[in-house]
């Protein structure tokens, strides 16, 4: 496994963990933000960090049938560990505002789910993937992300897997410091709220 140094390491030599001023998908502003797509643009840095995570993974849940994954920073992230788990893996994409599946993808009553991300920060889409398991009769075994930014080890009494945590400050619009004010602040999210 990777140490919290050797993956932060590889995170900032892919341009992956940037500072600046940016209002993130949760409407939230913060001075660095994580972009996982930099991660994922170096596909063995990227199989580096997911075979640490799987290893974490393979070292909490058992019995994982099928990876489900929000669109579209998750695809990827799902994709590689359902590749190194050797599991089926789909994704939830959003239509109408709400992630549902398309394109034929199933989820069978009874099966054991795991939720992949690439960044968990306020868990909403996560979150959304959880509804579509339940909806389904499923069972949902747990969260999997290569960072997580949030300050919750698990979401509705699941554990969240992460390759790192990262304790990121983040202000409300009213509660901006005022050198974070004087730098142009950018939605790099792809929700791109509109807060």
């Amino acid at each position: 496994m990777l140490s919290y140094e050797d993956s932060l390491k590889i995170l900032k030599e892919t341009k992956a963990l940037i500072s600046g001023h940016f209002i993130l998908s949760s409407g939230l502003h913060s001075s660095e933000y994580i972009q996982c797509a930099k991660l994922l643009s170096y596909p063995l840095k990227a199989e580096v960090i997911c075979s640490s995570l799987c290893d974490k993974i393979k070292n909490t849940l058992s019995d994982i049938d099928l990876i489900l994954s929000p669109a579209i920073g998750g695809i990827v992230v799902g994709y590689e560990i359902g590749r190194q788990l050797t599991k089926e893996t789909i994704f939830a994409e959003r239509e109408n505002g709400n992630l549902t599946l398309r394109r034929n993808f199933e989820i069978l009553s009874k099966k054991n789910v795991l939720i992949v991300e690439d960044v968990i920060t306020t868990g909403k889409s996560a979150l959304e993937c959880y509804k579509l398991i339940e909806d389904s009769k499923a069972n949902v075994l747990g969260y999997a992300c290569i960072i997580n930014r949030s300050t919750n080890k698990s979401l509705k009494d699941k554990p969240i897997i992460s390759q790192l945590e990262l304790n990121i400050k983040t202000f409300d619009k009213n509660n901006i410091p005022k050198n974070l004010k004087e730098i142009k602040a950018i939605k790099p999210g792809s929700r791109n709220l509109n807060k």
